[in-house]
């Protein structure tokens, strides 16, 4: 199938963000998120200056996450390239987040703590991605053994998950299933 869309030109930038969990302790996992802007030519700014091809933004964020109630125990910042030294003045920004529970309005949150002038737009969009994998690290390590969830956990996964999606919308199947379990525990 051909499309209109199909790449004829050289490729000029490539964005790659990638988020991986892993497990910590019993308890514990650590989310890790990476940004990568990559240019394929150098460029030219409206100042006249010029910067070489390459990574223009490479950044990190690790998060040491509680299992029991998604609290974000300890977040960690590595700014390996930024397009100006002005830019590694931010490395602290996301620390607030430090002990904010991943839910409903995290995003929003995020915004109000780093975002516009007081953080990069970067780092607030990786964090903003990570929110989702977070949960999603967390269902992978729950599901290593045979589900025994807890009512406590049972009824915090379906907060998060209730309207993210049709599949998981308030009257839909899902929601149904899941609840008729809480009922029978």
């Amino acid at each position: 199938m051909q499309s209109i869309w199909q790449s004829k030109g050289k490729k000029l930038h490539t964005r790659k963000i990638e988020v991986s969990t892993y497990s910590y302790d019993g308890q514990r996992i650590i989310v890790e998120g990476a940004l990568k802007d990559d240019r394929f030519q150098d460029s030219y700014l409206m100042t006249g200056e010029k910067f070489p091809r390459g990574a223009i933004h490479h950044m990190a964020i690790r998060l040491l996450v509680n299992c029991s109630n998604l609290l974000i125990e300890d977040v960690d910042v590595e700014l390996i390239s930024v397009p100006r030294e002005v830019c590694r003045e931010t490395i602290d920004c996301l620390a607030q987040i430090k002990g904010l529970t991943i839910t409903k309005g995290f995003t929003l949150k995020i915004k109000k703590i780093a975002g516009g002038n007081k953080g990069c737009t970067h780092l607030v969009e990786l964090i903003q991605t990570m929110a989702p994998a977070v949960f999603q690290g967390y269902a992978a390590y729950q599901a290593q053994k045979p589900a025994s969830l807890d009512s406590d956990h049972a009824k915090m996964i379906l907060q998060f998950l209730v309207n993210t999606c049709h599949a998981w919308r308030e009257d839909g199947p899902f929601v149904e299933m899941f609840k008729k379990k809480l009922q029978m525990k």
